[in-house]
């Protein structure tokens, strides 16, 4: 019997992939006629499920929330912390499978697709030909925000995955400079400790460490392989030596951190540089929000460059709304007015400010946002001409959910594991890959 792939993350006791197909198209016309009776949001008000928590991420969500408000809608917020948006994506799941989601919920990538394969994303064609989206957006951006020929999402941001944070006093310290190279990166690291301080901040969660894990696979094996390995799920890039490589690289940064990184929350980990106690930190330009919220100065108080080795590379995650099927029009009025805020330039402004990100629409003017967000913009436009613009893995923007989640139990339980050798991982990122394709 034919059977549905999961349109998010796997849920602990079940998995949409395991109910028939007419099962699922039967729910889901069941939930587009029942949702305005079962929401708990009132006809002029959207409920938003997101996870912008962190305090930059808050204080940008909040943002959106006010713009609403000041056109008389509602703004019923339904905030999931959790960096990664894996818990978020389980309650999503749950409360559509329980015929109540929300009005709008922050999807990304491949999930975008899925959820729209269940029909029960709405349609925003009009109010993106009211807007022009077409002209507003990227193609390699507006693709991700349609299904099947229709709109049904909004891009808030662009984000560039592959960062390196550090605190420019902690590198003074040591007689360090940013490194360019993962060779420079170690040998930097060592001089920090032996200074006093931690060198690479992180969090032992499974999305942080995929989160580094890409940026090494781009920094030490290049665009292409990235692309064949992470994207593609090429089976002979999974296992090959390039892998095994990279994967040695990634288990030596274990050395550049504390021991006190498991279970450690990222914005944690961002302030470890922004306090002085750690010299770097791998992670997407979310950070950059912590260091703006903190009252810091970006070239100054804080320095930010390419992962080391990928300067020729933009791994990008895109944050978006998607809007769930209502019959009010009330609500539908208001998802509508939503959406199109999300592109204005007042939000696009005022949200990647205070988020660390770049705009989704490239024609705003740039002259409020800093250094690193002007470098990020100018490398988004020139790898997209160059063929170095790659979806991340580790965001949700390369593979659907029950890859992604697989290739993190491999790469995280590599990681924490002193015993594994790398080629066992390589092995098992094929058969992870091959396994959670079926």
């Amino acid at each position: 019997m034919s059977t549905l792939r999961l349109p998010a993350l796997r849920l602990p006791t079940l998995r949409l992939s395991t109910l028939p197909l007419p099962t699922l198209r039967q729910s889901a016309l069941g939930l587009a006629l029942s949702m305005a009776a079962t929401t708990s949001a009132q006809a002029s008000d959207v409920e938003v499920l997101h996870w912008w928590t962190s305090g930059g991420e808050a204080r940008a969500a909040n943002v959106l929330k006010e713009l609403l408000e000041a056109e008389g809608y509602g703004w019923e917020d339904f905030a999931v912390a959790g960096g990664g948006g894996e818990t978020a994506m389980t309650v999503l799941k749950s409360r559509a499978m329980s015929g109540n989601p929300p009005s709008a919920a922050q999807i990304k990538g491949p999930e975008i697709q899925e959820w729209g394969e269940l029909g029960l994303l709405g349609d925003l064609d009009d109010v993106a030909a009211e807007e022009n989206w077409d002209a507003l957006l990227p193609e390699v951006v507006a693709d991700i925000m349609r299904f099947d020929g229709h709109y049904v999402a909004v891009p808030a941001n662009v984000h560039r995955v592959n960062w390196l944070w550090a605190n420019p006093e902690v590198l003074d310290a040591a007689g360090v400079e940013m490194p360019t190279t993962l060779d420079e990166l170690f040998t930097a690291g060592e001089a920090i400790r032996e200074a006093g301080f931690v060198p690479l901040a992180h969090g032992g969660q499974a999305w942080q460490d995929a989160t580094v894990f890409e940026s090494v696979v781009l920094g030490s094996q290049g665009v292409d392989f990235y692309r064949q390995s992470l994207v593609e799920l090429d089976p002979e890039a999974l296992g090959s030596d390039q892998m095994i490589e990279a994967l040695e690289t990634f288990k030596r940064l274990r050395e550049l951190m504390d021991e006190g990184m498991p279970g450690r929350d990222w914005n944690i980990a961002t302030n470890m540089v922004i306090e002085g106690d750690a010299g770097f930190q791998l992670m997407g330009d979310w950070a950059k929000g912590e260091f703006t919220a903190a009252g810091l100065t970006a070239g100054e108080d804080y320095l930010c460059a390419a992962a080391p080795g990928s300067e020729d590379a933009f791994s990008f995650n895109i944050d978006s709304l998607a809007m769930f099927r209502v019959n009010d029009d009330g609500e539908r009025e208001a998802q509508q007015a939503l959406a199109r805020l999300v592109l204005e330039p007042t939000f696009q402004e005022a949200f990647n400010l205070a988020k660390g990100s770049i705009p989704a629409r490239p024609d705003l003017d740039m002259s409020e946002f800093d250094s690193c967000a002007e470098q990020s913009l100018a490398d988004f436009q020139r790898t997209a001409e160059t063929g170095g613009l790659v979806p991340s893995m580790s965001h949700g923007m390369a593979v659907r959910a029950d890859v992604q989640g697989a290739i993190f139990d491999v790469v995280t339980n590599y990681f924490n594991d002193a015993n594994m050798p790398a080629d066992q991982a390589a092995e098992r990122l094929v058969s992870a890959a091959q396994m959670a394709s079926f």
